[in-house]
Order: C-alpha cells, then structure tokens, then sequence
C-alpha cells in the first residue's frame, strides 16, 4: 500500500484546497454617490469618489 514518506505541510495542503472556495463572480457593490456598479475598496470609475472624497475628474470621452 502507497503511504506518504513526509507529512504535507499546511501550507502546501492549503494551496490545493484555495480554488474549492472561489467566488464565480466578483461581488460588485454600488456607489453611493452615483449609483453605478463598482468593486467594492476601490474608486468608482464614473464619478472618481471613494469613501465620500474625490479623486480628480473622471474623463470624458470624444465621440
């Protein structure tokens, strides 16, 4: 019978076991400012607020 000669570290059994957990999409929240669809912790694309400050112009784009 096939025994293991060394014990498998946390680390390695943890590495295999990552994707048994993994979201399909990545869960979007909505900006309060706007109300568009952003990741959430990051700044909203459409307006350039995150956590009721700004953080420049957001850019227009030439049509």
């Amino acid at each position: 019978m096939a025994v293991p000669k060394r014990k498998t570290s946390k680390a390695r059994r943890d590495k295999r076991r990552s994707s048994h957990w993994k979201l399909d999409m990545p869960g979007l929240s909505t900006c309060p400012k706007c109300g568009a669809f952003r990741l959430p912790h990051r700044i909203c694309p459409s307006c350039w607020t995150y956590n009721g400050r700004e953080y420049g112009k957001p850019e227009k784009t030439a049509k």
